[in-house]
């Protein structure tokens, strides 16, 4: 592990953010184990790891699925992640990596 890793913060990454760990901290805000306002910026890997892991046992709650969310988690979801795609978009982002990918 690189002890010298400091996270750029979402708002910095290229394409919108729509890499892992972009992924993460839109669905913290979602579950809010962190406020929108927390972009993870100068993190480490270790605290990135950490919120991953709280990430994960929330959605574990819902079986991992959107269409499980209660209807609060689901509005603040698609409001989330709407407005981080359309940024993606903007700045170039297509999507065609991650379907190119599955083929």
């Amino acid at each position: 592990m690189n002890k010298s890793f400091k996270y750029i913060g979402i708002n910095n990454e290229r394409n919108g953010a729509m890499s892992d760990t972009g992924k993460i901290i839109r669905d913290a805000w979602v579950f809010e184990i962190i406020p929108e306002t927390e972009t993870c910026e100068g993190w480490n890997l270790g605290g990135i790891d950490a919120l991953h892991h709280k990430v994960n046992a929330e959605w574990d709650k819902y079986g991992c699925l959107v269409s499980n969310l209660p209807e609060e988690l689901l509005e603040r979801h698609k409001r989330i992640h709407s407005e981080w795609v359309q940024k993606a978009r903007d700045a170039g982002w297509s999507g065609e990596l991650e379907i190119d990918d599955e083929g």
